[in-house]
Protein backbone atom coordinates (compact mmCIF):
# COMPACT_ATOMS: atom_id res chain seq x y z
CA UNK A 1 0.00 0.00 0.00
CA UNK A 2 2.81 2.41 0.87
CA UNK A 3 4.47 1.65 -2.46
CA UNK A 4 1.21 2.43 -4.28
CA UNK A 5 0.84 5.74 -2.41
CA UNK A 6 4.43 6.65 -3.21
CA UNK A 7 3.87 5.83 -6.89
CA UNK A 8 0.73 7.98 -7.03
CA UNK A 9 2.69 10.92 -5.63
CA UNK A 10 5.44 10.69 -8.23
CA UNK A 11 5.57 13.45 -10.89
CA UNK A 12 3.87 12.50 -14.16
CA UNK A 13 4.57 15.71 -16.10
CA UNK A 14 5.15 19.40 -15.39
CA UNK A 15 2.94 22.47 -15.86
CA UNK A 16 4.67 25.87 -15.79
CA UNK A 17 7.67 24.21 -14.20
CA UNK A 18 5.60 22.59 -11.46
CA UNK A 19 5.44 18.76 -11.25
CA UNK A 20 1.97 17.19 -11.57
CA UNK A 21 1.45 13.80 -9.88
CA UNK A 22 -0.80 10.86 -10.69
CA UNK A 23 -2.78 11.83 -7.58
CA UNK A 24 -3.56 15.26 -9.00
CA UNK A 25 -4.47 13.84 -12.43
CA UNK A 26 -6.81 11.22 -10.93
CA UNK A 27 -8.29 13.82 -8.60
CA UNK A 28 -8.89 16.05 -11.62
CA UNK A 29 -10.69 13.32 -13.59
CA UNK A 30 -12.81 11.92 -10.77
CA UNK A 31 -13.73 15.40 -9.54
CA UNK A 32 -14.93 16.56 -12.95
CA UNK A 33 -16.97 13.38 -13.41
CA UNK A 34 -18.50 13.79 -9.96
CA UNK A 35 -19.74 17.36 -10.52
CA UNK A 36 -21.10 16.38 -13.95
CA UNK A 37 -23.09 13.54 -12.35
CA UNK A 38 -24.37 15.70 -9.47
CA UNK A 39 -25.69 18.31 -11.91
CA UNK A 40 -27.72 15.48 -13.48
CA UNK A 41 -28.85 14.20 -10.05
CA UNK A 42 -27.28 10.81 -10.83
CA UNK A 43 -26.81 8.51 -7.83
CA UNK A 44 -23.44 7.30 -9.18
CA UNK A 45 -21.89 10.61 -8.14
CA UNK A 46 -21.55 9.38 -4.54
CA UNK A 47 -19.08 6.49 -5.05
CA UNK A 48 -17.11 8.75 -7.42
CA UNK A 49 -17.05 11.40 -4.67
CA UNK A 50 -15.53 8.91 -2.24
CA UNK A 51 -12.78 7.94 -4.71
CA UNK A 52 -12.09 11.63 -5.37
CA UNK A 53 -11.81 12.31 -1.63
CA UNK A 54 -9.19 9.58 -1.23
CA UNK A 55 -7.05 11.05 -4.01
CA UNK A 56 -7.31 14.53 -2.50
CA UNK A 57 -6.31 13.32 0.97
CA UNK A 58 -2.95 12.36 -0.52
CA UNK A 59 -2.66 15.49 -2.64
CA UNK A 60 -3.51 18.03 0.04
CA UNK A 61 -1.37 16.37 2.71
CA UNK A 62 1.59 16.56 0.36
CA UNK A 63 0.83 20.24 -0.40
CA UNK A 64 0.48 21.22 3.26
CA UNK A 65 -3.24 22.03 3.01
CA UNK A 66 -4.07 20.19 6.19
CA UNK A 67 -7.61 21.44 6.69
CA UNK A 68 -8.49 20.46 3.13
CA UNK A 69 -6.94 17.03 3.71
CA UNK A 70 -8.94 16.50 6.91
CA UNK A 71 -12.02 17.83 5.16
CA UNK A 72 -11.91 14.91 2.75
CA UNK A 73 -12.54 12.48 5.63
CA UNK A 74 -15.66 14.45 6.56
CA UNK A 75 -16.65 14.48 2.89
CA UNK A 76 -16.47 10.68 2.81
CA UNK A 77 -18.88 10.48 5.75
CA UNK A 78 -21.19 13.06 4.15
CA UNK A 79 -21.03 11.17 0.84
CA UNK A 80 -22.24 8.04 2.61
CA UNK A 81 -25.07 10.11 4.15
CA UNK A 82 -25.92 11.70 0.78
CA UNK A 83 -25.89 8.32 -0.93
CA UNK A 84 -28.35 6.98 1.66
CA UNK A 85 -30.55 10.11 1.47
CA UNK A 86 -30.78 10.08 -2.32
CA UNK A 87 -31.66 6.38 -2.18
CA UNK A 88 -34.07 6.29 0.76
CA UNK A 89 -35.41 9.87 1.11
CA UNK A 90 -38.99 11.00 0.29
CA UNK A 91 -39.48 10.76 -3.46
CA UNK A 92 -41.39 12.65 -6.13
CA UNK A 93 -41.50 11.19 -9.66
CA UNK A 94 -39.19 8.39 -8.45
CA UNK A 95 -36.43 10.67 -7.16
CA UNK A 96 -35.65 12.83 -4.15
CA UNK A 97 -36.92 16.33 -5.05
CA UNK A 98 -34.88 19.51 -5.21
CA UNK A 99 -35.97 21.95 -2.50
CA UNK A 100 -35.03 25.47 -1.46
CA UNK A 101 -33.06 26.07 1.73
CA UNK A 102 -35.36 27.19 4.53
CA UNK A 103 -34.70 30.21 6.77
CA UNK A 104 -33.95 27.92 9.68
CA UNK A 105 -31.42 25.95 7.65
CA UNK A 106 -29.76 29.19 6.49
CA UNK A 107 -29.47 30.42 10.08
CA UNK A 108 -27.89 27.16 11.19
CA UNK A 109 -25.57 26.97 8.18
CA UNK A 110 -24.33 30.55 8.50
CA UNK A 111 -23.76 30.20 12.24
CA UNK A 112 -21.89 26.93 11.76
CA UNK A 113 -19.90 28.41 8.87
CA UNK A 114 -18.74 31.50 10.80
CA UNK A 115 -17.87 29.52 13.94
CA UNK A 116 -16.22 26.76 11.92
CA UNK A 117 -14.06 29.23 9.99
CA UNK A 118 -12.93 30.92 13.21
CA UNK A 119 -12.13 27.69 15.06
CA UNK A 120 -10.34 26.03 12.14
CA UNK A 121 -8.29 29.18 11.48
CA UNK A 122 -7.02 29.19 15.06
CA UNK A 123 -6.26 25.46 14.97
CA UNK A 124 -4.38 25.69 11.69
CA UNK A 125 -2.45 28.75 12.83
CA UNK A 126 -1.35 27.19 16.13
CA UNK A 127 -1.16 23.45 15.49
CA UNK A 128 -0.02 23.06 11.86
CA UNK A 129 2.43 24.50 9.37
CA UNK A 130 -0.33 25.91 7.14
CA UNK A 131 0.75 29.08 5.35
CA UNK A 132 -2.85 30.06 4.56
CA UNK A 133 -4.84 29.25 7.72
CA UNK A 134 -7.78 31.62 7.17
CA UNK A 135 -8.33 30.76 3.49
CA UNK A 136 -7.91 27.06 4.17
CA UNK A 137 -10.48 27.33 6.98
CA UNK A 138 -12.91 29.41 4.91
CA UNK A 139 -12.94 26.94 2.02
CA UNK A 140 -13.36 24.11 4.50
CA UNK A 141 -16.43 25.73 6.05
CA UNK A 142 -17.99 26.67 2.71
CA UNK A 143 -17.42 23.17 1.34
CA UNK A 144 -19.05 21.53 4.34
CA UNK A 145 -22.05 23.84 4.06
CA UNK A 146 -22.34 23.12 0.34
CA UNK A 147 -21.98 19.37 0.81
CA UNK A 148 -24.74 19.31 3.42
CA UNK A 149 -26.99 21.15 0.98
CA UNK A 150 -26.08 18.74 -1.80
CA UNK A 151 -26.90 15.76 0.41
CA UNK A 152 -30.30 17.29 1.16
CA UNK A 153 -30.78 18.41 -2.47
CA UNK A 154 -31.01 22.07 -1.57
CA UNK A 155 -30.87 24.36 -4.61
CA UNK A 156 -28.70 26.97 -2.90
CA UNK A 157 -25.93 24.44 -2.28
CA UNK A 158 -24.69 25.40 -5.77
CA UNK A 159 -24.24 29.03 -4.68
CA UNK A 160 -22.12 27.84 -1.76
CA UNK A 161 -19.99 25.70 -4.11
CA UNK A 162 -19.57 28.68 -6.43
CA UNK A 163 -18.38 30.83 -3.51
CA UNK A 164 -15.95 28.10 -2.42
CA UNK A 165 -14.59 27.65 -5.95
CA UNK A 166 -13.92 31.38 -6.29
CA UNK A 167 -11.58 31.05 -3.31
CA UNK A 168 -10.17 27.64 -4.20
CA UNK A 169 -8.96 28.65 -7.67
CA UNK A 170 -6.44 31.34 -6.59
CA UNK A 171 -5.56 29.38 -3.43
CA UNK A 172 -4.48 26.28 -5.36
CA UNK A 173 -2.62 28.38 -7.93
CA UNK A 174 -0.77 30.07 -5.04
CA UNK A 175 0.19 26.62 -3.67
CA UNK A 176 1.48 25.54 -7.10
CA UNK A 177 -1.36 23.08 -7.75
CA UNK A 178 -2.08 24.46 -11.21
CA UNK A 179 -3.94 21.42 -12.54
CA UNK A 180 -6.17 21.43 -9.48
CA UNK A 181 -6.77 25.16 -9.92
CA UNK A 182 -7.78 24.42 -13.51
CA UNK A 183 -10.04 21.64 -12.26
CA UNK A 184 -11.80 24.03 -9.93
CA UNK A 185 -12.25 26.51 -12.76
CA UNK A 186 -14.06 23.67 -14.55
CA UNK A 187 -15.98 22.98 -11.32
CA UNK A 188 -17.09 26.60 -11.30
CA UNK A 189 -18.56 26.27 -14.79
CA UNK A 190 -20.21 22.96 -13.89
CA UNK A 191 -21.65 24.48 -10.70
CA UNK A 192 -23.30 27.25 -12.72
CA UNK A 193 -24.73 24.61 -15.03
CA UNK A 194 -25.88 22.53 -12.05
CA UNK A 195 -27.54 25.57 -10.49
CA UNK A 196 -29.49 26.21 -13.70
CA UNK A 197 -30.52 22.54 -14.00
CA UNK A 198 -31.65 22.22 -10.38
CA UNK A 199 -33.45 25.58 -10.51
CA UNK A 200 -35.38 24.31 -13.53
CA UNK A 201 -36.55 21.33 -11.46
CA UNK A 202 -37.79 23.59 -8.68
CA UNK A 203 -39.57 26.00 -11.04
CA UNK A 204 -41.18 23.26 -13.11
CA UNK A 205 -42.33 21.30 -10.06
CA UNK A 206 -43.71 23.72 -7.43
CA UNK A 207 -44.56 20.79 -5.17
CA UNK A 208 -40.84 20.32 -4.64
CA UNK A 209 -40.29 23.78 -3.12
CA UNK A 210 -40.02 23.77 0.66
CA UNK A 211 -42.42 25.99 2.55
Amino acid sequence: MLDLIAALQQPLFTVLGTPVSWTEVLGFGSGALCVWLVARQHIANWPIVIANNLFFILLFTQAGLFADAGLQVVFIALAAYGWWTWTHGPRVADKVPVRRTTRTEWALLITAGVLGTAVITVLLDTATESTVPFWDALTTALSLMATYGQCRKRLESWWLWIAADLVYIPLYAYKGLFLTALLYLGFLALCVRGLIAWRRDVVESPVMVAA
